[in-house]
């Protein structure tokens, strides 16, 4: 099974991902997207894929999220999208995705299920 994982090595949670995919005979092709960001199109597509809003894979905690009014409802996809270009910590992890498809995989349990559904 091809995956991807973005990852971040210094979270736990990340961490713990990508060790149960490697359990599991999945060597995914890990983006530390804090050194490589995915563009603007990728967080598009990441969010698409996990059907989801955009808004659902950014994170609060350790980030500038509050401090950019990120909150505030009225801030379009445009806008967290500019946000997360300059501040990729901004976005959530670990995000794994298997074909057409996408998870943000916290709790890191979240990835069991994700697995069993692409797995049909």
């Amino acid at each position: 099974m091809d995956a991807i994982i973005y990852h971040n090595p210094a979270c736990g949670t990340s961490r713990n991902v990508l060790a149960f995919l490697r359990e599991h005979g999945i060597e995914p092709r890990v983006i530390e997207y804090l050194k490589t960001p995915p563009t603007r199109d990728e967080v598009r597509d990441l969010a698409r894929m996990a059907g989801v809003p955009l808004r659902d894979l950014l994170r609060e905690k350790g980030t500038p999220f509050a401090e950019l009014g990120l909150g505030d409802p009225a801030k379009d996809d445009d806008a967290l999208l500019d946000a997360v270009a300059k501040h990729p910590i901004l976005l959530n992890r670990p995000i794994v995705v298997v074909g057409d498809r996408a998870r943000l995989c916290r709790p890191s349990e979240t990835v069991h299920a994700f697995l069993d559904e692409v797995k049909g």
